[in-house]
């Protein structure tokens, strides 16, 4: 029929059957013009729809559109003109074949529909559309043998159609164009990000992506550089659809639990009965208990299950779809790869096919890898953005539900577990949904795998399989074990690294008893621990390696070996052989991936219960609290009841409550009656028995427990709020705040650390106080604002703030507080007892009930006698009021202003900010002359010190040559050179197996099966099996060489990096903050122990790899390296251009991602305020926007790999198809065993190519903690410990200290703050040293240890120069009392004694002497009682007592005691001063003195001003003239030297 159609021949066979092979005109005509206008046919109709729903704005017409228009418009003028030829040839002889009427006309019709689509896409982001991408690529394929066919019939010589071939080659001339710009993309003004805009065939190449690669490569990218993450993907629309569908799948969820606890109600009612007829013991009874209690404890607590995949599913099923069906086109065309190895081999045996065949398949080989490849690109891009999607969605939904989450749900999760959800399972659910359709695709690989080789070799197929089968469990096993190991490691890890952290935390002690050697041996005899550990994980790893490696190995062998030896009928020729190890290699991966599959599944589905357990808790509520606008009461409780948990009682109990507009309302009561509880109950935070609250307006609130968050001191007082000078300053004023912002430097922009590090307790309480002042709200709630200041700054913040003249005047208030001086200012005082109001009313009104309110202020008053003096708690700001007033006879309506004159005279002899709140502020004081803070400053410049912390170094860049240097030292040469010997020879076996291989399939040719000699089979099977053997031993040697070379290389770098910490000078840790010393420890130094090892040997099994594939290639056909030294330029271009991204992108990723979990854990803590304030909005807008800012972040990162990917599989398919058509070309010298052995070496080459670049770039992560590391070796040392001049014997003998005009600076750009002092100090004198905060008392002790080097002059004991001797020779001679008494974990008798030096008997006399005989005698382990963290286990007064043990223990000639400020009680503080002045009496004591009682007894008084010595002399003189020691004891009632406390 056809034949008519086109008057000629449609198929005719024979011309196929000849080396110039041709297809017939008439099929060319029909045939393949009608595939590429049926396509467009088809889907133009969906296409143009699909357009028509989606559009949006039209867009302006480009120069790119135009010229696509026109070429289309030129294709439809040829159709015409061809039209028109045929119609004028009618008219004469013969008569015209119809599909010369036909084809012009369907083109006509099709060029009309182009130009259509062209112009509807004016209205879409993406301005090129896939399909006519593919129409394009589909008709020029099809038409290319039309244009062969003619252009052979021209030169012929036949000139019969001339015109319409013109016609046809021009048309082909215009398509090719038309598909070049099509692959341009067109940028449209309303989106930044290109990914958006880009072409078909820019996408599915990531062309697009190329302008950031090159930005990366030529300077470290910033985050401006990265485009955001598209609308689609941002954090706001992925919640609100997820959301939509939680809805509904929660809701089934919560059905299905009623009906579940409905079902365990009715079996247990059913036990109860019969439990009711037995006659019931007390066992039973205890056991139901028992029941009862875990579950209240939440231990078996039911929740909503298996909601959340559902969810997730019905959220993202379009990603899900497309990624399925790319990767089941991939996988299907896996298998063609060894069906085409086939074809090829064969046509390269037989003598006599055509070449054209020859060439067809090398091309076929090509676009099938090349489909291939698009195909897992464009997979992967798609699974990891669903990975991203989905942890985005986790995340933000995490957070929001954090924001709403009731304080029962919460009271389950600490701020780290709650952190961890956000973080660690998110990450766990991101990493399965990358591998998700792994699943099925990874069983259908297997499938077919073994059917193809089925197919092949038949059942001896069985036995190699069997051997992949067998080595599964082995390898199973050994990874258990493995496990076990590493968390035995983890063990030794946490151990070591909390060793690290009291050590770091206690680095002062450590150097002022020159200790640091004990402690450095405690961290190595762990740190060998570990090791050892490490090693055996290493050798299992080893081992599970050479089995994965030897796995496709032996499994040829034995298969092949089987083949032969099953029947003698059986010859191995080249096409079975080389297309079975292909196939093997496929099977290799699936079998690999299974167990880690499993796995990763096990760990998604506990993160999965976890997330559904927290994202389906319980909501706050809020239904109790009643907003009502016009009411003329601010606050009322009417019956109300609260409880913190409903399981038990209640908190709060039928409170009846109105507060009127303006009141200032005072709740006081003892500790735990409710008076927090009753804020809480106000602003919903707790749940509601019955009654109600109604509340008038909004509400400010400050916290007891202050929150603070990470910023600058005018974010935290805005929080939010519009900025207004005025009111701003106001409100610092009243607060109190502006002498703490003149010390701190930078003043209110100085930056506060996590939670407040750097603000002392009452700096944070004002902080939180001036928050709540800014915001204009009606209600101010505030809970003991006043607890953490001292009592003349509370007077202070009472009158500006808070008070009848303060600025919240006018305002409604509630304030809880403990001042009892206050609340004859207040309105009304509500006085709370057990959770219920005992009594209410004024001052005057509630003292003349004399009620509760009246007997408990006069005990108040009673307990706290003059000697409320001696324990004044300096560390936290807190001296309450009433611990200061004199007697009980004071009027109470005095009490304030007598309590202030005390308070004031005290403060000034203590000095306010204790040396362990901040170190730092000190020297700051004078290196800074004090700002007003209204002068506006210039922000650039920061003030020297304003970033107390140094920024942390962020390498960028590459790494330099030497640190790769420095590891392979750590490693050590000579093994280096025999791990690379042995890996040499496992690929040179390699090479010989596949050698030998080829060999091996040559016989079939010379023997035919009935004459194969039995001797020639052996030989060939036991060489190649010896040579398998060989490749697997010495990859084990190799590997267990290495683990011992990297561990080597860990231990060192960990020794020098500790060696070196611990000698670093004090102003090191001052600077340094305790995590960033630990991070080198933990991250970076595990990085060293697992992660660099790992990558370094895979880089050199994969570089290794590709040189013996391509070697292999070469000895086949050397022509092959003219073709290598090119591709081999252009992958290490790629792979420099990628790197250089690659690294900084994923440093963006880290640095993005810390923020993220601070202000989370930030979010956590500070809860209540955020509720408070209703301030949910704006906290999650700023997570958003941090969530989306670390997405664009993972999301280049990911497309970058896509990038590299692309590129490097094409180098891949083109090592493929030149080394394919090699094989054509040279098919006469070659037989068909070499073709089998290049090409099924060269398919695996595309795989090894990719993973060399992620492991340089793997490498390249990992090599920067060594980077780290040597970093902090290079930190510069204090002095030597021990020099070579030693003190004489018996140094110091008398005790003599001479200060020479001495100076001491704490950093070197900071001032002196000990600006030349000289005195001499006898021999068992005491001296007294006082002074204000920052006068420099400290620095004097600092400066006898030599924690601080002398800027100048010297200090001389016994005639020796301290600068001149070691510093442990120097530090074991004294002994000092520290402030703080810091211990460590560890036996008691290694806090006295750690070197182990002195005996039982003189350690039990050191603790007799110190009071502490009795109670370490009743330790059940005595001196080898463990303590905890920090010494947690003892009180603060045993603490004590244990320091005053240590210094007893010394005996040395010289003590220096920095008062003890903890919260000793009266008696502990008693005896240390017994004990001191009895058994010390023969030392050189130099006491630094808050309280001027203790030190009055001494010979003499240095008091220190500004870093001078302004009086020195003995008490009664310096009493008798006034000078500054005389006031100083004036204000602190001491008239002479017998009044003192004591």
């Amino acid at each position: 029929m056809l034949d008519t159609f086109c008057n000629s021949t449609f198929w005719n066979s024979s011309l196929l059957d000849s080396p110039e092979a041709d297809l017939p005109l008439c099929f060319e005509q029909t045939v393949l013009v009608w595939i590429p206008l049926g396509f467009l046919w088809l889907l133009a109709p969906w296409q143009l729809l699909h357009v028509y729903r989606s559009r949006t704005k039209r867009s302006s017409i480009t120069k790119l559109y135009l010229t696509k228009q026109v070429l289309v418009g030129l294709l439809l003028i040829l159709a015409a003109i061809e039209l028109a030829f045929v119609l004028t040839e009618d008219s004469g002889q013969a008569a015209v074949p119809v599909i010369r009427y036909t084809n012009p006309s369907l083109y006509l019709g099709t060029w009309l529909l182009v130009m259509l689509i062209q112009h509807s896409r004016r209205w879409c982001v993406q301005k090129d559309s896939w399909f006519l991408s593919l129409f394009w690529i589909l008709s020029i394929l099809c038409s290319t043998f039309q244009f062969q066919t003619l252009i052979r019939l021209l030169l012929q010589g036949s000139d019969s159609s001339l015109a319409y071939s013109g016609l046809f080659f021009i048309g082909y001339a215009f398509q090719i164009l038309t598909l070049v710009l099509s692959a341009f993309s067109e940028k449209d003004g309303s989106s930044e990000n290109p990914s958006l805009t880009a072409s078909f065939l820019s996408k599915i190449t990531f062309s697009w992506y190329d302008s950031i690669v090159l930005k990366g490569y030529k300077q470290p990218l910033t985050l401006e550089d990265i485009w955001d993450v598209d609308e689609q993907s941002k954090s706001k629309i992925l919640v609100s659809r997820f959301e939509t569908h939680m809805a509904g799948e929660l809701l089934k969820a919560r059905r299905a639990l009623q009906r579940r606890q409905q079902n365990a109600r009715h079996s247990r009612t059913r036990l109860h009965d019969l439990n009711k007829n037995q006659s019931q013991s007390q066992d039973v009874l205890v056991l139901e208990e028992a029941k009862k209690k875990k579950k209240k404890s939440g231990t078996t607590e039911d929740f909503p299950k298996s909601w959340l995949i559902k969810t997730l599913f019905k959220t993202f099923y379009i990603i899900i779809l497309k990624s399925f069906l790319l990767k089941l086109v991939h996988d299907g065309l896996l298998f063609l790869n060894p069906q085409l190895l086939k074809l090829l081999i064969s046509f390269a045996n037989e003598d006599d096919p055509y070449v054209w065949i020859g060439y067809l398949l090398s091309i076929l080989f090509f676009t099938v890898a090349l489909i291939q490849s698009f195909c897992l690109q464009s997979y992967f891009q798609l699974c990891f953005t669903l990975g991203i999607k989905v942890r985005t969605t986790i995340m933000a939904s995490v957070y929001k539900k954090a924001l709403s989450l009731s304080n029962r749900a919460r009271k389950q999760y600490t701020v780290g577990e709650t952190v961890n959800l956000m973080s660690v399972d998110a990450q766990k659910l991101m990493d399965v949904t990358n591998f998700i359709h792994l699943l099925w695709s990874n069983v259908l690989q297997i499938i077919l795998s073994i059917y193809f080789l089925w197919v092949e070799l038949g059942p001896s197929v069985i036995a190699g399989v069997g051997v992949m089968l067998l080595l599964i469990p082995v390898n199973g096993i050994i990874a258990t074990k493995n496990k076990t190991i590493q968390v035995k490691n983890m063990k030794k890890k946490d151990k070591r690294l909390k060793i690290m952290n009291e050590i770091l935390n206690g680095i002062k002690i450590l150097k002022y008893f020159a200790w640091e050697p004990s402690f450095k041996n405690q961290v190595y005899d762990i740190r060998k621990k570990e090791l050892k550990n490490l090693l055996t994980f290493g050798q299992m790893q080893s081992l599970i390696m050479f089995l994965l490696y030897l796995t496709p190995v032996l499994v040829s062998v034995v298969t092949f070996s089987v083949y032969v030896l099953v029947d003698s009928n059986n010859i191995l020729d080249a096409k079975k052989a080389f297309t079975s190890i292909t196939l093997f290699n496929i099977l290799r991966f699936p079998l690999s991936m299974l167990p880690m599959l499993i796995s990763s599944m096990l760990q998604a589905s506990v993160s999965t219960e976890r997330l559904e357990k927290y994202l389906g808790g319980d909501d706050l509520d809020t239904s109790a609290i009643r907003h009502d606008c016009n009411f003329d009461k601010v606050v009322q409780f009417s019956e109300a009841s609260f409880t913190w948990d409903q399981d038990l009682e209640t908190t709060i109990r039928d409170v009846n409550l109105d507060i009127m507009p303006g009141q200032l309302v005072a709740v006081v009561g003892s500790v735990g009656s409710g008076k927090s509880s009753l804020l809480s109950a106000m602003l919903g935070e707790m749940e509601n028995v019955h009654g109600h609250i109604t509340i008038k307006g909004s509400i400010a609130y400050v916290p007891q427990q202050s929150w603070i968050q990470n910023g600058t001191i005018k974010d935290n007082i805005l929080f939010g709020s519009e900025f207004d000078e005025m009111r701003y300053q106001q409100v610092l004023e009243a607060c109190a705040l502006l002498q703490d912002l003149e010390v701190m430097p930078g003043g209110d922009l100085a930056e506060i650390g996590e939670k407040g590090i750097n603000l002392s307790g009452g700096q944070k309480q004002r902080i939180s106080l001036a928050r709540a002042t800014y915001q204009d709200s009606d209600i101010y709630i505030l809970d003991d604002p006043l607890s953490a200041v001292d009592a003349h700054v509370g007077k202070h913040i009472f009158d500006k703030v808070l008070g009848p003249n303060g600025l919240l005047k006018g305002k409604t208030r509630l304030l809880v507080t403990h001042s009892i001086h206050f609340l004859p200012q207040v309105d009304e005082i509500v006085v709370l007892e057990n959770g219920a109001i005992s009594e209410k009313g004024s001052y005057s009104a509630l003292l003349a009930k004399k009620g509760l309110f009246a007997t408990n202020l006069k005990t108040f008053i009673k307990q706290t006698g003059p000697e409320g003096e001696a324990t004044v708690n300096e560390d936290s700001e807190e001296e309450d009021a009433y611990g200061l007033m004199s007697s009980v006879e004071e009027i109470p309506e005095d009490v304030a202003s007598l309590t202030m004159r005390r308070e004031n005279s005290l403060r000034r002899t203590l000095s306010r900010r204790s040396r362990s709140n901040s170190r730092h502020l000190k020297p700051l004081k004078n290196s800074l002359k004090i700002q007003n803070v209204h002068t506006p400053k210039e922000e650039e410049q920061l003030v020297k010190g304003q970033k107390l912390i140094k920024k942390e170094f962020i390498e960028t860049g590459k790494v330099k040559f030497s640190i790769y240097l420095k590891y392979l030292q750590a490693i050590g040469w000579h093994s280096i050179f025999f791990i690379v010997f042995a890996y040499v020879i496992d690929f040179v076996a390699l090479i010989g197996s596949n050698l030998w291989l080829s060999a091996w399939t040559n016989d079939s040719k010379t023997f035919n099966s009935t004459n194969y000699p039995s001797s020639q089979r052996d030989l060939r099977v036991g060489v190649y099996g010896a040579l398998g053997l060989t490749q697997g031993l010495f990859l084990l040697i190799a590997n267990l060489w290495s683990v011992h070379g990297f561990i080597h290389a860990s231990n060192i770098l960990h020794k020098q990096l500790l060696n070196n910490i611990l000698r670093a000078p004090m102003s090191f840790f001052d600077t340094t903050p305790t995590g960033r010393i630990v991070n080198r420890f933990a991250g970076d130094i595990s990085t060293v122990d697992d992660s660099l090892p790992m990558s370094l040997r895979s880089w050199i099994l994969c570089f290794l790899g590709i040189i013996s594939t391509l070697l292999m290639i070469c000895i086949a056909t050397p022509v092959f390296i003219i073709i290598i030294i090119p591709l081999g330029i252009i992958y290490v271009l790629i792979q420099i251009f990628y790197v250089a991204s690659s690294r900084q992108l994923r440093r963006l990723d880290s640095v993005t991602r810390s923020p993220l979990y601070s202000f989370f854990s930030e979010t956590v803590s500070g809860l209540s305020v955020i509720r408070a304030f209703q301030h949910q909005q704006r906290f999650l807008k700023h997570n958003e926007v941090l969530i989306d800012t670390n997405q664009k972040c993972v999301f280049s990162w990911i497309i970058s790999n896509r990038w590299l990917a692309v590129r490097l599989e094409l180098i891949g398919n083109l090592i493929v198809f030149f080394s394919s058509l090699m094989m054509v070309i040279y098919r006469d010298t070659l037989s068909g065993d070499t073709v089998g052995f290049v090409l099924s070496n060269a398919l695996n080459i595309t795989q090894t190519l990719n993973w060399l670049v992620r492991m340089t770039s793997e490498v390249e992560t990992n090599i920067v903690a060594v980077e780290r590391i040597n970093e902090y070796i290079n930190v510069e040392n204090e002095a030597l410990w021990v020099t070579d001049k030693r003190p004489p014997a018996g140094w110091p003998s008398k005790g003599d200290i001479q200060f020479n005009n001495y100076q001491v600076r704490y950093r070197p750009e900071l001032d002196l703050v000990l600006k030349g002092i000289t005195c001499d100090i006898r021999s068992q004198e005491k001296i007294g040293v006082v002074g204000r905060t920052g006068a420099g008392k400290s620095s004097l002790t600092n400066s006898l240890f030599r924690i601080l080097e002398a800027a100048g002059g010297q200090i001389i004991i016994d005639g020796v120069d301290i600068a001149s001797i070691g510093l442990h020779d120097l530090r074991e001679k004294l002994t000092i009392i520290p402030q703080d008494p810091i211990l460590f974990s560890g036996s008691l008798r290694m806090n006295l004694d750690p070197f182990n030096s002195y005996s039982d008997e003189e350690i039990w006399k050191a603790l007799e002497l110190a009071h502490l005989k009795s109670f370490v005698a009743s330790l059940q382990l005595g001196l080898s009682h463990e303590l905890t963290e920090a010494g947690d286990n003892l009180s603060i007064g045993q603490r004590q007592l244990l320091c005053l043990a240590r210094a007893l223990l010394r005996k040395s000639k010289i003590l220096v005691m920095d008062e003890a400020t903890a919260a000793v009680d009266l008696e502990t503080d008693h005896l240390i001063q017994v004990t001191i002045q009895k058994e010390f009496s023969h030392c050189t004591t130099i006491t630094i003195a808050h309280r001027l009682h203790t030190i009055m007894d001494s010979d003499k008084i240095m008091v220190l001003d500004n870093g001078k010595i302004v009086e020195y002399g003995s008490p009664e003189e310096l009493l008798k003239n006034p000078g500054p020691f005389y006031f100083m004891a004036k204000e602190a009632g001491i008239e002479n030297v017998n009044s003192t406390a004591f």
